[in-house]
Order: C-alpha cells, then sequence, then structure tokens
C-alpha cells in the first residue's frame, strides 16, 4: 500500500470516528475515555488542517503571492509553533 493511500485512509476512518463519537458526546452517552479519545482525534485534525494551510501558504508565498503567516527576514512561518510546518526553514527556491 503507498503512502498517500495508507495516509487518506487513516484520516478518513479518524474523521468518521471523530464524528461518531461527537454524536456520542452530544448524546450525553460516551464514556470518560471516549471524551479524551475526542479531544485526541480534534488535536490531530486540527494539526494537521494547520499542517495545510501552511503547505498552502508556503505556495503561494513562493510565488510572490501574500500570505497570513507571520515572517521575519530570518523566520518562516509561527504557525510551525502549533504543529503546522515539518521544518523550521523551508529551504529556499
Amino acid at each position: 500500500m503507498t503512502p498517500p493511500i495508507l495516509y487518506s485512509t487513516i484520516g478518513k476512518v479518524a474523521l468518521e470516528k471523530l464524528q461518531s463519537l461527537t454524536s456520542k458526546m452530544r448524546d450525553n452517552t460516551a464514556t470518560a475515555e471516549e471524551r479524551q479519545f475526542a479531544l485526541l482525534l480534534q488535536e490531530i485534525v486540527a494539526l494537521a488542517k494547520n499542517r495545510l494551510s501552511v503547505t498552502e501558504n508556503e505556495s503561494e508565498f513562493s510565488k510572490g503571492e501574500s500570505v497570513w503567516v507571520e515572517r521575519t527576514a530570518a523566520h518562516y512561518p509561527h504557525i510551525r509553533l502549533h504543529g503546522g510546518a515539518l521544518e523550521d526553514d523551508p529551504a529556499k527556491s
């Protein structure tokens, strides 16, 4: 199995599980352990969304477009501090 298919499947299953747990929480039938699992899945989803936003912004930045992340001459996106970027300083093209 190639990584993109594997990652896509893991993401889909994780989102389905989060949806199920969220439903149980709304119905007040979730156990304490299920609530903890939901919190972890919510954090994973948020970090994944951050990473995708950073990737998109880096692509736009490399094309000369303005992006929403804060930058200085020697410092790349602050979003990375929250798990968004894979590297501190992406290679300049």
